[in-house]
């Protein structure tokens, strides 16, 4: 559910839980750290945090330029098209809520984004983020591994109830990719992960609920750049980028 691709819907607001009905969202900045800083050029991430029925939770946001599109398997804004930010919001442990699509909207409204926008879910820590950098490709993840595997289950193993934990990653870089490489951009990203996790030491492939957004400018008359496998320019500045960020991760989340 955290993972799969799926807009808000348009015949009106679906049914809020009762505990949830009225809540208020209160959302402020917070001081990066020095060490978190991208490098100058970069596109950065802007760390907040909020309140929500008790809980003190983090979000992520990048706000990007009109120029920008996404590729995302995001619950909120999946897909390929102009997005105009990406929003990675912390939710507690034990999920109660069964429309996540609205949840976001409401968490972007709160910080006044409007316009299209990917949004991804995750109970890990959002203020723990990591980043890696390569040749103008910034990765950012949160790493949430409570409920690890691998992704080709036994068919017993995939009824069971998804948790958010989750690992998600946002990539932005600063070429133009076509359609197919928004595509394959994903791919190595997501072949960039599962590397992470092994060197890590951990027995897994993910969580049931990865996302992957890639953020890229919008290709001009020439289409853009046609590759982003693992052995193309930018594919491999993608891949070290990935891999930097969830080894980090990983390593502070076991």
């Amino acid at each position: 559910m955290i993972g799969g691709a799926r807009q808000p819907r348009e015949d009106g607001p679906p049914p809020v839980p009762p505990s949830h009905q009225g809540c208020a969202i209160r959302s402020v900045r917070v001081q990066l750290p020095a060490r978190r800083r991208e490098p100058a050029g970069e596109l950065r991430a802007e760390l907040r945090d909020r309140h929500e029925d008790g809980h003190h939770l983090h979000h992520l946001v990048w706000r990007l330029a009109p120029s920008l599109r996404v590729c995302s398997s995001a619950v909120l804004g999946g897909g390929i098209g102009p997005r105009a930010w990406i929003l990675n919001a912390q939710v507690p442990g034990g999920y109660p809520r069964l429309d996540p699509d609205r949840h976001l909207a409401e968490i972007a409204a709160a910080e006044g984004l409007s316009g299209p926008g990917a949004g991804l879910m995750t109970a890990a820590e959002v203020a723990a983020y990591t980043t890696g950098h390569d040749g103008g490709v910034t990765a950012t993840v949160t790493t949430g591994l409570g409920v690890r595997g691998w992704a080709a289950a036994p068919a017993s193993a995939t009824h069971a109830p998804h948790r958010p934990g989750t690992v998600n990653i946002v990539v932005t870089l600063p070429t133009a990719l076509s359609d197919a490489a928004l595509v394959n951009a994903v791919a190595t990203a997501t072949e960039a992960k599962v590397q992470a996790l092994l060197d890590a030491g951990l027995d897994c492939s993910g969580t049931p609920t990865d996302a992957v957004c890639v953020a890229a400018p919008e290709p001009g008359p020439d289409g853009g750049e046609p590759f982003a496998g693992p052995r193309s320019a930018w594919g491999a500045r993608i891949a070290r980028a990935v891999h930097t960020a969830v080894l980090a991760g990983a390593r502070t989340a076991r």
